[in-house]
């Protein structure tokens, strides 16, 4: 019996993702009582974009409004993505659904647009194993099958 190297390999990536993103949502679980978290860490990056930036103009918008929601969405949205990956469960989609709450992280932050987001540990690696899954991690073996 032939080992399917590729698809084992996108396996233990799917299961180190599930881990990274419960751990990463427990970690937020506060928010979820106290906005203000979040809200200050918003403010904190506003003062460190360039004024008129896409970052700028997305924290202006959307995330410095929306941060009550937010604060709940995050913690949940990361903890279930985070199961839904462990577990194996629609992976291209949770996969996904996880690509574009990282990316939303990295240009609120702005750190997408600086050349040390390339050697971001929670940035690059993280958007690129989460694209990866999400486009090539179909029917991998050890996956819930509903």
């Amino acid at each position: 019996m032939a080992i399917d190297r590729q698809g084992t390999g996108l396996v233990i990536v799917r299961i180190c993702l599930g881990v990274f993103f419960v751990c990463s949502g427990i970690g937020k679980l506060r928010w979820l009582m106290d906005s203000q978290v979040l809200s200050a860490q918003f403010t904190v990056w506003m003062h460190n974009v360039a004024p008129g930036s896409v970052s700028a103009w997305y924290l202006q918008r959307v995330a410095i409004p929306g941060a009550p929601i937010l604060a709940r969405l995050v913690p949940a949205g990361e903890f279930i993505c985070g199961l839904a990956l462990l577990l194996g469960f629609w992976t291209p989609i949770f996969a996904l659904i996880a690509f574009l709450m990282v990316l939303n992280y990295q240009v609120a932050s702005g750190a997408v647009f600086h050349v040390s987001f390339l050697a971001n540990r929670s940035g690059l690696p993280v958007l690129g194993s989460t694209l990866g899954l999400a486009m090539g991690g179909v029917r991998l073996r050890w996956s819930l099958r509903l």
